[in-house]
Protein backbone atom coordinates (compact mmCIF):
# COMPACT_ATOMS: atom_id res chain seq x y z
CA UNK A 1 0.00 0.00 0.00
CA UNK A 2 2.49 2.38 0.96
CA UNK A 3 4.79 1.36 -2.13
CA UNK A 4 1.60 2.11 -4.32
CA UNK A 5 1.46 5.73 -2.59
CA UNK A 6 4.88 6.15 -3.37
CA UNK A 7 4.58 5.34 -6.82
CA UNK A 8 1.64 7.55 -7.53
CA UNK A 9 3.28 10.60 -5.69
CA UNK A 10 6.04 10.11 -8.07
CA UNK A 11 3.93 10.30 -10.72
CA UNK A 12 2.40 13.24 -9.76
CA UNK A 13 5.13 15.20 -9.23
CA UNK A 14 6.32 14.40 -12.35
CA UNK A 15 3.13 15.48 -14.31
CA UNK A 16 3.19 18.76 -12.55
CA UNK A 17 7.17 19.35 -13.41
CA UNK A 18 7.18 17.79 -16.51
CA UNK A 19 5.69 20.79 -18.47
CA UNK A 20 7.90 23.71 -16.73
CA UNK A 21 10.63 21.36 -17.95
CA UNK A 22 9.08 21.51 -21.86
CA UNK A 23 8.57 25.04 -21.51
CA UNK A 24 12.05 25.52 -20.17
CA UNK A 25 13.64 23.83 -23.22
CA UNK A 26 11.14 25.20 -26.06
CA UNK A 27 12.67 28.67 -24.97
CA UNK A 28 15.95 27.38 -24.71
CA UNK A 29 15.83 26.23 -28.11
CA UNK A 30 13.49 29.38 -29.42
CA UNK A 31 13.59 30.45 -32.32
CA UNK A 32 13.51 27.41 -34.81
CA UNK A 33 12.31 28.67 -38.13
CA UNK A 34 11.42 32.74 -38.96
CA UNK A 35 9.68 34.38 -36.61
CA UNK A 36 7.44 36.72 -38.03
CA UNK A 37 6.99 40.68 -37.02
CA UNK A 38 3.52 42.53 -37.83
CA UNK A 39 3.61 46.07 -38.53
CA UNK A 40 0.16 47.76 -38.87
CA UNK A 41 1.42 50.43 -40.94
CA UNK A 42 2.63 51.20 -44.63
CA UNK A 43 6.46 49.99 -45.92
CA UNK A 44 8.75 53.65 -45.35
CA UNK A 45 6.86 54.97 -42.14
CA UNK A 46 8.44 55.21 -39.10
CA UNK A 47 7.15 52.11 -37.26
CA UNK A 48 8.35 49.82 -40.55
CA UNK A 49 12.03 51.88 -40.36
CA UNK A 50 12.22 50.64 -36.73
CA UNK A 51 10.80 47.53 -37.29
CA UNK A 52 13.48 46.39 -39.67
CA UNK A 53 16.13 47.86 -38.18
CA UNK A 54 14.98 45.74 -35.13
CA UNK A 55 14.76 42.82 -37.24
CA UNK A 56 18.22 43.04 -38.33
CA UNK A 57 19.48 43.54 -34.88
CA UNK A 58 17.51 40.30 -33.80
CA UNK A 59 18.11 38.64 -36.53
CA UNK A 60 21.42 38.55 -35.50
CA UNK A 61 20.97 37.71 -31.77
CA UNK A 62 18.64 34.59 -32.35
CA UNK A 63 20.22 33.15 -35.03
CA UNK A 64 16.85 33.41 -37.25
CA UNK A 65 15.61 35.40 -39.70
CA UNK A 66 12.81 38.27 -38.56
CA UNK A 67 10.83 38.37 -41.10
CA UNK A 68 9.12 41.82 -41.46
CA UNK A 69 4.78 41.91 -42.43
CA UNK A 70 2.93 44.73 -43.09
CA UNK A 71 -0.93 44.57 -42.10
CA UNK A 72 -2.45 47.83 -43.01
CA UNK A 73 -5.83 48.89 -42.49
CA UNK A 74 -8.32 50.28 -39.75
CA UNK A 75 -5.93 52.62 -37.78
CA UNK A 76 -3.79 49.48 -36.99
CA UNK A 77 -6.52 47.20 -35.91
CA UNK A 78 -6.35 45.20 -39.01
CA UNK A 79 -2.58 44.27 -38.26
CA UNK A 80 -3.26 43.78 -34.48
CA UNK A 81 -5.93 41.29 -34.73
CA UNK A 82 -3.79 39.16 -36.78
CA UNK A 83 -1.27 38.78 -33.86
CA UNK A 84 -4.46 38.20 -31.88
CA UNK A 85 -5.58 35.61 -33.98
CA UNK A 86 -1.81 33.89 -33.99
CA UNK A 87 -0.59 30.92 -32.36
CA UNK A 88 0.85 31.68 -28.89
CA UNK A 89 3.95 30.19 -29.64
CA UNK A 90 6.59 33.86 -30.33
CA UNK A 91 6.69 33.09 -34.37
CA UNK A 92 4.19 36.06 -34.54
CA UNK A 93 4.48 39.25 -32.91
CA UNK A 94 3.19 42.55 -33.23
CA UNK A 95 4.92 45.85 -33.32
CA UNK A 96 2.57 47.64 -30.99
CA UNK A 97 2.64 52.04 -30.61
CA UNK A 98 0.61 54.52 -29.34
CA UNK A 99 -2.42 54.13 -31.64
CA UNK A 100 -2.95 50.40 -29.86
CA UNK A 101 -3.44 52.70 -27.20
CA UNK A 102 -5.56 55.50 -28.59
CA UNK A 103 -7.75 52.94 -30.37
CA UNK A 104 -8.50 51.37 -27.05
CA UNK A 105 -11.23 54.02 -26.58
CA UNK A 106 -11.74 55.19 -29.83
CA UNK A 107 -13.11 52.09 -31.43
CA UNK A 108 -16.51 51.08 -29.55
CA UNK A 109 -16.58 47.55 -30.78
CA UNK A 110 -13.26 46.56 -31.47
CA UNK A 111 -13.09 42.55 -32.02
CA UNK A 112 -10.25 42.51 -29.63
CA UNK A 113 -9.14 43.53 -26.18
CA UNK A 114 -5.75 45.17 -26.89
CA UNK A 115 -4.46 45.01 -23.04
CA UNK A 116 -6.49 41.63 -22.48
CA UNK A 117 -5.26 39.68 -25.64
CA UNK A 118 -1.64 41.31 -26.31
CA UNK A 119 1.42 40.13 -23.99
CA UNK A 120 3.70 42.83 -23.39
CA UNK A 121 7.20 41.93 -24.55
CA UNK A 122 9.62 44.93 -24.81
CA UNK A 123 9.26 48.76 -25.41
CA UNK A 124 11.83 50.56 -28.05
CA UNK A 125 11.71 53.83 -28.08
CA UNK A 126 9.89 57.27 -27.43
CA UNK A 127 9.88 60.15 -29.66
CA UNK A 128 8.52 63.52 -29.77
CA UNK A 129 6.29 64.84 -31.42
CA UNK A 130 7.15 68.79 -33.03
CA UNK A 131 4.67 71.51 -32.62
CA UNK A 132 5.09 73.54 -35.77
CA UNK A 133 3.74 76.59 -37.73
CA UNK A 134 3.56 78.10 -41.35
CA UNK A 135 6.32 80.31 -41.66
CA UNK A 136 3.57 83.25 -42.31
CA UNK A 137 2.18 83.64 -38.78
CA UNK A 138 4.08 86.44 -36.79
CA UNK A 139 5.11 83.84 -34.17
CA UNK A 140 8.59 82.46 -32.20
CA UNK A 141 6.97 80.62 -28.85
CA UNK A 142 4.15 79.15 -27.29
CA UNK A 143 2.87 81.56 -25.46
CA UNK A 144 2.94 84.14 -28.45
CA UNK A 145 0.97 80.84 -30.59
CA UNK A 146 -1.26 80.62 -27.20
CA UNK A 147 -2.27 84.37 -27.46
CA UNK A 148 -2.37 84.39 -31.15
CA UNK A 149 -5.05 81.39 -31.20
CA UNK A 150 -7.06 83.22 -28.42
CA UNK A 151 -7.00 86.83 -30.25
CA UNK A 152 -8.09 84.57 -33.29
CA UNK A 153 -10.54 82.28 -31.98
CA UNK A 154 -11.90 79.60 -35.02
CA UNK A 155 -9.23 81.14 -37.06
CA UNK A 156 -6.53 78.67 -36.36
CA UNK A 157 -6.13 75.75 -38.67
CA UNK A 158 -4.57 72.52 -36.99
CA UNK A 159 -3.60 69.68 -39.37
CA UNK A 160 -3.24 65.61 -38.32
CA UNK A 161 -2.42 62.90 -40.11
CA UNK A 162 -6.38 61.63 -39.74
CA UNK A 163 -9.17 61.93 -37.18
CA UNK A 164 -7.93 59.99 -34.04
CA UNK A 165 -4.21 59.51 -34.86
CA UNK A 166 -1.37 60.43 -32.36
CA UNK A 167 -0.84 63.74 -34.23
CA UNK A 168 -4.44 64.58 -33.77
CA UNK A 169 -4.83 63.62 -29.85
CA UNK A 170 -1.83 65.72 -29.36
CA UNK A 171 -3.32 68.81 -30.46
CA UNK A 172 -6.27 67.90 -28.80
CA UNK A 173 -4.82 67.63 -25.52
CA UNK A 174 -2.96 70.91 -26.34
CA UNK A 175 -6.42 72.49 -26.63
CA UNK A 176 -7.98 71.04 -23.37
CA UNK A 177 -4.82 72.33 -21.74
CA UNK A 178 -4.76 75.32 -23.39
CA UNK A 179 -8.17 76.21 -23.57
CA UNK A 180 -8.50 77.67 -27.21
CA UNK A 181 -10.54 77.02 -29.98
CA UNK A 182 -8.78 75.35 -33.47
CA UNK A 183 -10.38 73.91 -36.19
CA UNK A 184 -9.43 70.28 -36.78
CA UNK A 185 -8.08 69.34 -40.22
CA UNK A 186 -7.84 65.76 -40.69
CA UNK A 187 -5.64 64.36 -43.92
CA UNK A 188 -4.85 60.69 -45.38
CA UNK A 189 -1.59 60.84 -43.93
CA UNK A 190 1.15 63.20 -42.69
CA UNK A 191 3.00 64.18 -46.18
CA UNK A 192 -0.31 66.05 -47.62
CA UNK A 193 -0.56 67.67 -44.13
CA UNK A 194 2.74 68.96 -43.99
CA UNK A 195 2.69 69.58 -47.92
CA UNK A 196 -0.83 71.92 -46.87
CA UNK A 197 1.38 73.71 -44.15
CA UNK A 198 4.41 74.50 -45.55
CA UNK A 199 1.86 76.00 -48.22
CA UNK A 200 -0.27 78.17 -45.42
CA UNK A 201 -3.99 76.28 -45.81
CA UNK A 202 -3.09 75.67 -42.38
CA UNK A 203 -1.42 76.81 -40.08
CA UNK A 204 0.26 74.50 -37.10
CA UNK A 205 0.67 70.67 -36.64
CA UNK A 206 1.68 68.30 -33.86
CA UNK A 207 3.72 65.45 -36.30
CA UNK A 208 6.17 63.00 -35.60
CA UNK A 209 9.68 64.18 -35.68
CA UNK A 210 11.25 61.82 -38.64
CA UNK A 211 8.51 63.08 -41.19
CA UNK A 212 9.19 66.72 -40.73
CA UNK A 213 12.93 67.36 -39.07
CA UNK A 214 14.17 67.95 -42.50
CA UNK A 215 11.77 70.67 -43.33
CA UNK A 216 12.51 72.29 -39.96
CA UNK A 217 16.24 72.36 -40.64
CA UNK A 218 15.80 73.56 -43.98
CA UNK A 219 13.63 76.47 -43.10
CA UNK A 220 10.25 75.62 -44.21
CA UNK A 221 8.72 75.52 -41.04
CA UNK A 222 8.99 77.14 -38.06
CA UNK A 223 9.18 74.32 -34.90
CA UNK A 224 7.95 76.21 -31.41
CA UNK A 225 8.78 73.03 -29.18
CA UNK A 226 8.54 69.14 -28.83
CA UNK A 227 5.87 67.41 -26.80
CA UNK A 228 7.89 65.15 -24.70
CA UNK A 229 8.46 65.68 -21.15
CA UNK A 230 12.35 66.09 -21.69
CA UNK A 231 14.36 68.20 -24.84
CA UNK A 232 15.16 66.28 -27.74
CA UNK A 233 18.88 65.57 -28.63
CA UNK A 234 18.09 65.60 -31.94
CA UNK A 235 16.17 69.45 -31.62
CA UNK A 236 18.46 70.54 -29.03
CA UNK A 237 17.21 73.75 -29.20
CA UNK A 238 13.94 73.54 -29.16
CA UNK A 239 12.18 74.23 -25.41
CA UNK A 240 9.42 71.74 -24.47
CA UNK A 241 5.41 72.52 -24.17
CA UNK A 242 5.43 71.77 -21.40
CA UNK A 243 7.73 74.09 -20.25
CA UNK A 244 5.16 76.99 -20.83
CA UNK A 245 1.90 74.37 -20.61
CA UNK A 246 2.68 72.30 -17.20
CA UNK A 247 1.89 68.91 -17.13
CA UNK A 248 2.07 68.56 -20.89
CA UNK A 249 3.07 65.67 -22.49
CA UNK A 250 2.33 63.45 -25.98
CA UNK A 251 5.07 60.76 -27.06
CA UNK A 252 4.81 58.57 -29.86
CA UNK A 253 6.52 54.69 -28.24
CA UNK A 254 6.75 51.89 -30.17
CA UNK A 255 7.33 48.46 -28.71
CA UNK A 256 7.06 44.57 -29.01
CA UNK A 257 3.70 42.79 -27.79
CA UNK A 258 2.88 38.98 -28.30
CA UNK A 259 -0.17 36.66 -28.31
CA UNK A 260 -1.75 36.55 -24.98
CA UNK A 261 -0.53 33.30 -22.93
CA UNK A 262 2.96 33.04 -25.15
CA UNK A 263 5.01 30.99 -22.92
CA UNK A 264 6.54 34.01 -20.23
CA UNK A 265 10.25 31.77 -20.79
CA UNK A 266 9.72 32.66 -24.53
CA UNK A 267 8.74 36.01 -24.07
CA UNK A 268 12.02 36.88 -21.04
CA UNK A 269 14.18 35.52 -23.83
CA UNK A 270 12.71 38.12 -26.71
CA UNK A 271 13.51 40.97 -23.82
CA UNK A 272 16.13 40.01 -23.15
CA UNK A 273 17.75 40.05 -26.90
CA UNK A 274 15.59 43.28 -27.55
CA UNK A 275 17.34 45.30 -24.30
CA UNK A 276 20.79 43.92 -25.61
CA UNK A 277 20.43 45.04 -28.99
CA UNK A 278 18.92 48.64 -27.85
CA UNK A 279 21.89 48.97 -25.48
CA UNK A 280 24.14 48.35 -28.55
CA UNK A 281 25.65 51.84 -29.36
CA UNK A 282 25.11 51.53 -33.38
CA UNK A 283 21.38 50.31 -32.90
CA UNK A 284 20.88 53.41 -30.44
CA UNK A 285 22.61 55.87 -32.98
CA UNK A 286 20.09 54.94 -35.82
CA UNK A 287 17.38 55.18 -33.67
CA UNK A 288 18.41 58.47 -32.58
CA UNK A 289 18.45 59.52 -36.31
CA UNK A 290 14.66 59.33 -36.48
CA UNK A 291 14.54 61.33 -33.03
CA UNK A 292 13.94 58.21 -30.49
CA UNK A 293 15.35 57.45 -27.57
CA UNK A 294 15.59 54.18 -26.24
CA UNK A 295 13.04 52.47 -23.60
CA UNK A 296 14.93 49.61 -22.04
CA UNK A 297 13.31 47.85 -19.49
CA UNK A 298 11.01 44.27 -18.58
CA UNK A 299 7.49 43.34 -20.24
CA UNK A 300 6.03 44.53 -16.95
CA UNK A 301 7.31 47.87 -17.13
CA UNK A 302 6.18 47.96 -20.77
CA UNK A 303 2.87 46.66 -19.36
CA UNK A 304 2.63 49.92 -17.34
CA UNK A 305 3.33 51.97 -20.44
CA UNK A 306 0.73 50.96 -22.23
CA UNK A 307 -1.71 50.65 -19.13
CA UNK A 308 -0.68 54.49 -18.87
CA UNK A 309 -1.33 55.57 -21.85
CA UNK A 310 -4.47 53.96 -22.77
CA UNK A 311 -6.07 55.49 -20.03
CA UNK A 312 -4.21 59.05 -20.93
CA UNK A 313 -5.52 58.84 -24.89
CA UNK A 314 -8.93 57.78 -22.98
CA UNK A 315 -9.94 60.40 -21.41
CA UNK A 316 -8.67 63.14 -24.70
CA UNK A 317 -10.71 60.67 -26.66
CA UNK A 318 -14.02 61.01 -24.50
CA UNK A 319 -13.19 64.78 -23.82
CA UNK A 320 -13.23 65.32 -27.30
CA UNK A 321 -15.97 63.26 -28.39
CA UNK A 322 -13.70 62.05 -31.36
CA UNK A 323 -15.13 59.30 -33.04
CA UNK A 324 -12.79 57.02 -36.06
CA UNK A 325 -13.89 58.36 -39.74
Amino acid sequence: MKSSRRIFLHLTAGAVVLPAVLRIARAETYPTRPVHLIVAFAAGGTNDIVARLLGQALSERLGQRLVIENRTGAGSNIGTEVVVRAPPDGYTLLMAGTPNAINATLYDKLPFNFSRDIAPVAAILSMPDVMEINLSLPIKTVPEFIAYARANPGKVAMASGGTGGATHLAGELFKAMTGINMVHVPYRGEAPALADLMGGQVQVMFCVTPATIEYIKTGKLRALAVTTAARSEVLPDLPTVGEFVPGYEASAWLGVGAPAKTPVEIIDKLNREINAALSDPQFKARLADLGGSVLPGSPAEFGKLIANETGKWGKVVRAANIKPE
